[in-house]
């Protein structure tokens, strides 16, 4: 039934669209975006006709997961160009704006109806292609199917409660039976996809950890910040949302001799102006401050430092778990950092969650009074330190990822 549902609602939604983006300055990006983009990708084709690499996310955590392997990729084929499609607005602009390592074209993915599919893959004439985690499109993989193209599937983080799983999920298993090979981040998905017949599979491990040790590596500089900061015990507060402020604020007023960099969630500079002026200490904006100045709260007003910030982090915060999800905690430990976070609502989703308390470098908080409980704790040097050791090993335990898919890709000959 799905099978003749699925191109009705899409066709449907290709027509409601341009009215709903009339209203939705969201929609209209995403249509915007998505203008000329078969000239585009047939132009860029044409003037670049060898052997490409295709690879799908759905917005930058995926793009993020998909890095580690493309540069891995692009280290054992020099010569093969790739090309990542976004499927959100919110991520393909954030990426867009600046050159990214190995990627040698960066677009849209069109709706997908199987016209556009077809057209999309055929202009792409990909070697070989990769869906991200569970961006998967029914026509897209079908469309590489019909052209034998080897596709896979990395970074799968499956639950028991999805679709895949279900009675009536039919339709959307045979999307995974497509495919010639997915990669795991945990054996539980190996389990579940076995249970509905699904064998081609193996345990590669989460890419993120590559990701978040090569940047921990290799850092920007941030020079005045670390002029600012002068060693002082410091605090990074990652994606912050308002209920992880409404915790944080009583805990920044509580220690002076602290410096704090907030990196909010939202760039809106309304939330900020409102937290500044709840919190007791001098504080400024990135945009508006310079190394001189006395304040102790630095407010991130801009997009791309944050992963680098971790460098000068004592102990860190990441937000979101109170809200819509935990953001990267991974960011934070890949320096060996002791990362605090919101009680996760889905563990299901944010695994590493569960994980890092486990091994002892993550801890959540349901409250104020467990926030400024597990402060505490992380400033007694012998629990600090083991927190931080836990860190530094768990990451180490789990890099490799990367390589681990490029080489058995290339071992089963499943790319020329």
């Amino acid at each position: 039934m799905m099978k003749f549902i699925y191109p009705v609602f899409l066709g449907l939604l290709t027509a409601l669209l341009p009215v709903i983006g009339l209203f939705s300055p969201k929609v209209s990006g995403f249509l915007a975006g998505r203008r000329n983009l078969f000239i585009i990708l047939q132009r860029y084709r044409n003037e670049n006709p060898g052997p490409l690499a295709w690879f799908h996310v759905a917005s930058l955590g995926e793009y993020e997961q998909a890095r580690p392997v493309i540069a891995a990729l692009k280290k054992s084929r020099e010569n093969l160009a790739v090309v990542v499609s976004f499927f959100s607005s919110s991520g393909y602009d954030h990426v867009i704006k600046k050159p990214q390592p190995h990627v040698d074209f960066i677009t849209y993915i069109p709706l997908d109806r199987k016209s556009w599919a077809n057209r999309f893959v055929t202009i792409l004439s990909p070697e070989i292609a990769f869906f991200v985690k569970y961006d998967l499109w029914y026509h897209h993989v079908l469309a590489l199917k019909k052209m034998s193209v080897p596709t896979f599937l990395l970074a799968a983080s499956f639950r028991e409660n999805q679709i895949y799983f279900t009675w009536y999920g039919g339709f959307f298993r045979n999307i995974l039976t497509q495919l010639d090979w997915i990669f795991t981040q945990n054996q539980q998905s190996i389990e579940l996809l076995q249970k509905i017949g699904v064998s081609k599979t193996s345990l590669a491990g989460d890419t993120r950890f590559d990701r978040v040790a090569a940047t921990a590596q290799s850092p920007k500089d941030l020079a005045d910040v670390r002029t600012w900061v002068q060693g002082k015990p410091t605090m990074v507060v990652g994606s912050a949302w308002e209920e992880d402020m409404r915790y944080l604020i009583p805990l920044i007023n509580s220690k002076p001799e602290y410096c704090w960099i907030v990196a909010p969630h939202d760039l809106n500079p309304e939330p900020m102006d409102r937290w500044a002026s709840q919190i007791e200490l001098p504080s400024k904006k990135y945009s508006q401050w310079t190394s001189a100045d006395s304040n102790s709260v630095l407010f991130i007003d801009n997009i791309g430092m944050l992963s680098s910030l971790y460098q000068f982090a004592r102990v860190a915060y990441v937000g979101g778990a109170f809200g819509k999800g935990l953001h990267n905690i991974l960011e934070p430990l890949g320096f060996g950092v002791p990362v605090i976070f919101g009680k996760v609502k889905k563990a299901g989703k944010f695994p590493e969650a569960a994980q890092s308390q486990s091994v002892g470098c993550g801890f959540e908080i349901e409250d104020e009074n467990q926030l400024q409980y597990i402060f505490a704790k992380l400033e007694e040097d012998d629990f600090y330190h083991k927190a931080k050791t836990s860190a530094q090993n768990w990451v180490s335990s789990n890099l490799g990822a990367a390589d681990r898919i490029v080489s058995f890709i290339h071992a089963k000959n499943l790319s020329t």
